[in-house]
């Protein structure tokens, strides 16, 4: 396959990448569980529903085993994963595993001294269950299905983010409604992971959550001193906005957002919020003014930055994209796989590919949960252009375990047996 055709694959690859971004920036709705009768599992018991009597409905029997079922508590969650830092080493200090929901943190477990641990979300004694004492072995099993940084060949489907199999059919747990798990470490700030799609009889695993030690520069969150100087009746038409996105009203919210911004026009987080529905409404133009204004108001905001780059994406503009995705990594190297993955294609379109290896590299180890498969893609063709086909070769398999019904997996296939004969017969040659 020429160059220019693989140049065609990976703008098509990151285009279907950046289509999924407004999934994460979304609220998504409270879900519903439906009953049946059956068996439910708990932490290693299992008990069976009472069969519904099929006689008088008036009986007393029926009214009593339908009051039994209807009582019966859901069975727990259960979580594990590990906690490790940047540098692929465990932390030497036990670390608090917290779940936050709506904000409101809560401590769940906490680590082994391998970083493993094990949750049981729901059960009556779920708290500070340490990993190293569960009967279950979970530690190990999480550590035999996820790899470290996702830049080694296996676990690449184990995590539960896109292209896995691990989840069941159903539809989410409302107990994790708004929620997410993190790690608290003095001095490390967390990655967060997403609950709200988790469900009781799910793969428990949910990978690597890395820990990023705070530089003498950088400190806890706190809030901006920008936010602090919005007028009180700009602040609640930005929050009334923000309610009617919330529910599916967005002209309301895009005139609640305006209104905000007529009353103080450095509003960075309205311009934001505005520009967003902008794009959503194929107003492109509209929408990257709006996130220009946003940047111009706050520029250490790195939502604006993204926003605009994913705008360059669409428009082809590979120096933007790059100049972009080069400001948002400037102000946050750690929270943003998804801006190393942008920062990739861009160079790798200006064939540039040495800062284009190194972003995609850097994309696989903070995308410990395997959310963008797209990078593995990426980083194979790059490898193919530098004529290393045995890693090329490996990157593009971990794109099709990842992402096995990909738009792009034919081409990959078809690429991955191309290269197959190229490298097989070299490692004939080698042996003789």
């Amino acid at each position: 396959m020429s160059p220019r055709i693989w140049v065609r694959v990976i703008t098509i690859a990151a285009m279907a990448f950046a289509l999924l971004q407004p999934a994460f920036t979304q609220t998504k709705g409270a879900g519903t569980i439906t009953g049946t009768t059956g068996t439910t599992t708990g932490t290693g018991t299992t008990g069976t529903l009472p069969p519904l009597n099929t006689g008088n409905p008036n009986s007393t029997t029926n009214s009593t085993t339908n009051s039994s079922a209807a009582t019966l508590p859901p069975p727990p969650i259960m979580i594990s994963g590990r906690v490790m830092l940047e540098d692929g080493t465990a932390p030497t200090d036990n670390v608090v595993i917290e779940r936050v929901c709506n904000g409101n943190p809560r401590a769940e477990g906490y680590t082994d001294t391998h970083g493993y641990f094990v949750l049981s979300l729901g059960s009556t004694n779920s708290q500070f269950q340490d990993a190293s004492e569960s009967a279950g072995g979970f530690g190990r099993t999480s550590q035999q299905l996820g790899g470290i940084g996702g830049l080694g060949g296996g676990g690449l489907g184990s995590s539960t983010g896109m292209g896995s199999s691990t989840r069941t059919p159903g539809l989410a747990d409302p107990r994790l409604l708004n929620c997410e798990l993190r790690a608290r470490l003095s001095g490390y700030r967390s990655q967060t992971v997403s609950l709200m799609e988790h469900r009781a009889l799910d793969n428990p695993d949910v990978g690597i959550i890395l820990l990023h030690r705070f530089a003498p520069t950088e400190g806890a969150a706190t809030v901006s001193a920008k936010a602090l100087a919005v007028p009180k009746p700009a602040d609640r038409a930005y929050n009334k906005g923000l309610d009617f996105v919330k529910k599916g009203k967005s002209e309301e919210g895009r005139a609640s957002f305006q209104s905000a911004i007529d009353l103080y026009p450095r509003f960075s987080s309205a311009w934001f919020e505005l520009g967003k529905l902008q794009a959503i409404d194929g107003q492109l133009d509209d929408a990257r003014k709006s996130f220009l204004a946003a940047n111009q108001a706050d520029p250490q905001s790195v939502g604006p930055y993204l926003e605009l780059a994913l705008l360059s994406l669409h428009a082809k503009d590979w120096n933007e994209l790059a100049e972009f995705t080069y400001r948002a990594l400037k102000l946050n190297s750690f929270d943003y796989p998804q801006a190393y993955f942008l920062n990739a294609v861009a160079n790798y379109n200006l064939r540039k590919l040495d800062t284009a290896e190194k972003s995609a590299r850097a994309a696989q180890r903070l995308d410990t949960r395997h959310i963008y498969p797209e990078t593995s893609h990426l980083l194979g063709v790059i490898l193919v252009d530098r004529q290393q086909y045995a890693e090329a070769a490996d990157a593009l398999r971990d794109f099709l375990v990842a992402a096995p019904h990909a738009a792009a997996a034919p081409a990959v296939r078809q690429q991955l047996d191309d290269l197959e004969k190229k490298t097989i017969p070299a490692a004939e040659v080698a042996k003789k």
